[in-house]
């Protein structure tokens, strides 16, 4: 067992899940409201040796400086790289300190949320219709930028209805090419689609005015990653020229503090993650406990 765990912010686990974690530590605080700064961090872990965090908190170097007791921190949230991470990874393997996240736990409502505003603005179920005759997504060219797991399941759901797909990677996937889903290098692809997805690892920016120039106008985005996958002033010109209309879920997926751009005619931000459903909690909480039963075994700690 550890000898204290604390949670540091909310973390999304199911009521269920919380009152586990007792099984797993002699001590377990969970604080249900976002630290301000670091020295608040700092409080909260005192002399604990295991801590989870959420999305919402970074943990650098000075916390990991001045909390020598940690031995493990439990991400809540994806954890797709060290450099992506909203933990100080390379400093936490230097002082022996396990980094466990999850993923693949919100990406089935991503894809209901792709498919659900595509539909209502191609058929015109809103206050919006693509084209002046309602389209079906039957043979509608779609790009999936990044296809990782849920741009993988954003593919399979589109080509089910009919979609004609490619994609673009930093590495080739021959086992989706056998299904038809067809690779073109990023330019190509921008330039031969009608609808993009972006489906991006956090702070991968890969949009800058050369792609909104390659994909030119009368075109549909969707952002689907944690944060922007654009740089803002290339997005904003594309925005002003004909016919183009961007999608996103949250607030940081669009990126923009000023609040220009959420009140835009050609931006649709519903304000809300479309992964943090019932069953998503239920994903997360199932694999953050099954982290912390790993490394308590490995650790010889169970």
């Amino acid at each position: 067992m550890f000898k204290k765990l604390v949670a540091i912010e909310p973390i999304s686990l199911i009521p269920s899940a919380q009152q586990k974690l007792h099984d797993y530590a002699k001590e377990v605080i969970l604080f249900d409201n976002i630290p301000k700064n670091n020295l608040e961090i700092i409080q909260r872990i005192g002399d604990a040796d295991a801590v989870l965090l959420s999305y919402t908190t970074y943990m650098d170097k000075e916390v990991l400086d001045a909390c020598p007791n940690i031995r493990y921190i439990g991400m809540c949230c994806s954890l797709y790289s060290a450099q992506s991470a909203n933990v100080d990874i390379p400093t936490a393997n230097a002082k022996n300190i396990t980094v466990y996240g999850i993923r693949d736990y919100g990406d089935q409502g991503v894809v209901e949320y792709v498919i659900s505003e595509l539909v209502r603005y191609l058929h015109g179920f809103g206050d919006k219709q693509w084209k002046a005759l309602p389209m079906e997504i039957t043979d509608l060219k779609v790009g999936i930028v990044g296809l990782g797991t849920s741009g993988q399941m954003t593919a399979v759901a589109l080509q089910a209805l009919g979609a004609d797909l490619y994609y673009y990677s930093r590495t080739r996937k021959p086992e989706e090419e056998a299904r038809n889903i067809k690779y073109l290098p990023l330019k190509e692809l921008l330039s031969t689609v009608d609808v993009v997805c972006s489906c991006l690892n956090k702070n991968v920016i890969l949009f800058h005015e050369e792609q909104f120039e390659s994909l030119g106008n009368n075109k549909i985005m969707f952002n689907t990653s944690i944060g922007p996958s654009h740089d803002l002033p290339a997005l904003e010109k594309w925005l002003e020229k004909g016919g183009n209309e961007f999608f996103c879920d949250t607030l940081g997926a669009l990126g923009d503090n000023t609040g220009k751009l959420l009140s835009h005619a050609h931006v649709n931000c519903m304000g809300v993650s479309s992964g943090r459903t019932k069953q998503a909690f239920d994903r997360l909480s199932e694999k953050v406990l099954d982290n912390i039963k790993l490394f308590l075994k490995d650790h010889g700690l169970n």
